[in-house]
């Protein structure tokens, strides 16, 4: 057996110390992809904001009775019509002033709120689904298969995104809000695919998908279990990101008459009211308006801090 001990200088000779024994560090644990998203994200500013802001527009459009007592649709054109904002009364019905049927600003962006939310994440839920999928199979399997639906996704990608959520809607007598999700989503799903397909086309050049071929594992398990959680991260980045461009596209087809019409409570449908009383009572146009940019920026914000913490290269 070695000898585990040595004599020490400092003492008297003869007298023997123990060596310490060498504890080995321990190996920090690798994180994943995922894993180091976060931990990025939670030190990005941005993502803070555009969160808190976020969950703040989620919790007004799920509880808007927790914010105003006021019946959105209820007017008095008697004592309230164009009445203007009283800023000093925060919360109050009073607080941005009334539009031209003597309605309160404030109320009806809060209820407007909910229209707004339901159709941007529906509309994304739907083209993420359907885009993830489409894309999954032609970058799976390549070929005729690939061939055939990328040129049926390149008939849809032609058609112009609000022009064609028009003449959708055109086929509809009486529109909601799923009419309005159903006519974006139709042709919504086809950004989705292109970044699938291409996410997929290099995933499944991978030695792991080539392992799990090898071992014998069936189609739908190499795509469920190694290519769709390999491909997923730039498709949450763009349906993030798209989350904004859904909420203006409800806005512009109601401001034009296409979309949502009274009495649904949106914030395009105030906005196209104001814009016929800004002559003379700016307020109507005003905070709808502000509350629609600042929920597209919020969704913009989000998608952006998302695609720098997944993205290796911008890190």
């Amino acid at each position: 057996m070695p000898d585990m001990t040595k004599t020490d200088p400092a003492t008297s000779a003869g007298t023997t110390a123990p060596v310490a024994p060498v504890v080995p560090e321990k190996a920090e644990k690798a994180r994943s992809l995922w894993g180091d998203a976060w931990a990025d994200l939670r030190r990005n500013p941005y993502f803070l904001v555009s969160s808190a802001l976020i969950l703040i527009l989620l919790t007004i459009a799920a509880f808007p009775g927790w914010f105003t007592s006021v019946d959105p649709t209820k007017g008095d054109l008697v004592h309230h019509f164009l009445a203007k904002p009283e800023l000093s009364q925060v919360g109050s019905p009073d607080w941005l002033g009334y539009d031209g049927q003597g309605r309160s600003v404030y109320a009806r962006l809060i209820y407007g709120t909910r229209a707004s939310i339901i159709v941007a994440v529906s509309v994304t839920a739907i083209v993420t689904v359907v885009g993830s999928i489409t894309g999954m199979i032609a970058g799976y399997f390549g070929g005729l298969t690939d061939a055939i639906m990328s040129r049926v996704t390149d008939i849809f990608f032609g058609i112009p995104f609000l022009l064609g959520s028009m003449v959708v809607l055109q086929a509809f007598t009486k529109r909601t809000v799923w009419t309005v999700v159903f006519a974006l989503a139709f042709l919504g799903w086809t950004q989705i695919n292109r970044v699938m397909r291409g996410a997929v086309i290099t995933v499944k050049q991978a030695d792991y998908v080539h392992a799990a071929k090898a071992l014998g594992a069936g189609t739908v398990r190499i795509l469920i279990r190694h290519i769709l959680p390999n491909a997923m991260a730039p498709v949450i980045v763009v349906s993030t990101i798209a989350l904004g461009g859904y909420v203006a596209a409800e806005a512009t087809l109601s401001y034009l008459g296409l979309g949502l019409a009274s009495p649904i409570i949106s914030w395009g449908v105030d906005i196209s009211a104001g814009a016929a009383q800004i002559r003379v009572a700016q307020h109507i146009l005003l905070y709808p308006s502000l509350i629609l940019s600042v929920t597209v920026l919020a969704f913009i914000m989000l998608g952006e801090a998302v695609r720098n913490a997944l993205d290796p290269k911008l890190r």
